[in-house]
């Protein structure tokens, strides 16, 4: 036999023997499922609660419009830090300003028109005083004349002269009494006019007060809705014209964020809170959850649901507040802001990746457990195991349809579904509270290969990055 005849039967040996090894390697692994895997661990875990919202004083105050009046000069301007008692704003005032002026002219005349009362009512006092001076002499010479006049010592006429006297005294003492209830009345009246003119001061003052805004807080001018020339209107807030400016406290800031309807049953008060402001980056700030709110809010509209007339399907938010514990003395408001409420926290804590998480009815477990692994490591689709079910009875297939909640552990080159009881999350870990064991390797991945894994499959590890088809 030649040499290349021999060459040529040990190459088709060699092909025929590698031929053999790659199928036997192929036939070997076409039952195995590529995965990627995670560690049982145990770490600090936080859960948290985002939502994003903007910031908002505790007390803020709408200044609204008292008169009305045009608008002559805007003291202050947005942003500015303003004290209680501070000038806001000028309006037209002449009108008022002479009002007061009057009123005070009649007030003047008034009072002069009251101390002219008083003195005539004293006058009238002191007339009366003497006429009932006059009075109990003309008394004491009308007895004596009548005793002498007894007695013989005077004359008729001479009797007739003390009774006439006397008489007169007596008309005398009422005229003064009339006199001087007369000039109390007038002296009264006299003061009752004073009275009114001040009221009526009081009221042309205020008016002419007015027309001159003072800050009722302290705090920072956040908005103004009014420009000079503009005439200002008594009214309710909303009305052209009648909302002038608002004045922030900002001793007290507040976060008002929305968090979802998913999340606000684990949000209570106290809890802390880190906040991040947009304007202020790379940094956080400190505060804790100081209200929340019972309406639910439409989270396309914004308006509470308690305020619609139909039930609504959209999503939903709740308001909460948080109070910021140390906000920075140039914060404004309604700027930008994220906060994330730590709602529970675990030392120490038992967790897996939360992406190794799986769910199974208990019908595609009994399944599994009497024909384990897959070749195709493929689960029975839902509309399977539901045709299924329904030759079952109504309780035996409520219960083959309940879902069970677990992770795939790698034993022996296995993958076994063990299920496990989780208790919080956090950002990329949840709490497990029995099922597990520190250090077991568990399924984490692909999305693809845990919805269709089935227990007991053969698994291959493979912890390198995913290519770009497996992670879609």
């Amino acid at each position: 036999m030649k040499i290349w005849q021999k060459a040529a039967i040990a190459g088709a040996g060699v092909l025929i023997i590698a031929g053999i090894v790659w199928y036997s390697v192929y036939k070997a692994n076409q039952d195995v499922v590529t995965v990627q895997t995670g560690r049982v661990g145990r770490q600090d875990l936080i859960s948290l609660v985002s939502a994003s919202g903007e910031i908002r004083p505790k007390n803020y105050t709408n200044v609204l419009g008292e008169g009305i009046g045009k608008i002559t000069d805007i003291v202050v301007k947005e942003g500015d830090h303003v004290k209680k008692g501070d000038v806001l704003l000028h309006l037209e005032n002449i009108q008022p300003g002479a009002d007061v002026q009057a009123q005070v002219a009649s007030i003047d005349a008034s009072q002069s028109g009251m101390q002219a009362a008083a003195a005539n009512y004293d006058m009238a006092v002191a007339t009366a005083s003497q006429r009932q001076s006059d009075f109990d002499k003309a008394k004491l010479d009308w007895q004596r004349a009548q005793m002498s006049y007894k007695e013989q010592l005077i004359s008729k006429q001479d009797f007739d002269t003390a009774k006439a006297a006397y008489d007169s005294a007596v008309a005398a003492v009422t005229a003064s009494k009339a006199q001087v209830d007369q000039a109390k009345a007038a002296r009264d009246q006299a003061h009752s006019n004073l009275e009114e003119g001040q009221a009526v001061l009081k009221h042309t003052q205020d008016i002419l007060r007015k027309t001159t805004y003072t800050a009722p807080i302290d705090g920072i001018i956040s908005y103004i809705a009014v420009r000079v020339g503009e005439n200002v209107v008594p009214g309710i807030q909303g009305t052209a014209g009648s909302s002038i400016l608002t004045i922030s406290d900002m001793s007290v800031v507040t976060a008002e964020v929305k968090v979802d309807e998913t999340d606000i049953t684990s949000v209570r008060d106290g809890q802390p809170v880190d906040v991040t402001i947009d304007a202020i980056p790379n940094k956080v700030f400190h505060g804790t959850v100081s209200e929340i709110g019972d309406n639910a809010i439409v989270r396309s509209t914004g308006v509470a649901t308690s305020q619609q007339a139909t039930a609504s399907e959209e999503a939903k938010d709740f308001k909460v507040v948080v109070t910021v514990n140390d906000p920075p003395p140039d914060l404004r408001p309604g700027l930008s802001t994220t906060a994330k409420i730590t709602t529970a926290a675990r030392s120490n804590a038992l967790t897996v990746p939360i992406q190794a998480l799986s769910v199974r009815t208990k019908a595609q477990l009994e399944q599994e457990k009497s024909s384990p692994g897959s070749v195709h490591a493929a689960a029975p689709a839902p509309k399977e195991v539901a045709s299924k079910d329904k030759s079952n009875s109504n309780s035996s297939s409520k219960d083959q349809k309940l879902d069970v909640q677990g992770v795939f552990v790698i034993r022996s080159k296995k993958a076994e579904f063990v299920p496990v009881t989780t208790g919080i999350a956090g950002t990329s870990d949840i709490e497990v509270l029995n099922g597990l064991h520190e250090g077991d390797e568990v399924i984490t991945g692909s999305y693809k290969v845990l919805r269709t894994l089935r227990s007991g499959s053969s698994v291959k590890i493979d912890n390198s990055a995913p290519k770009k088809e497996d992670e879609t």
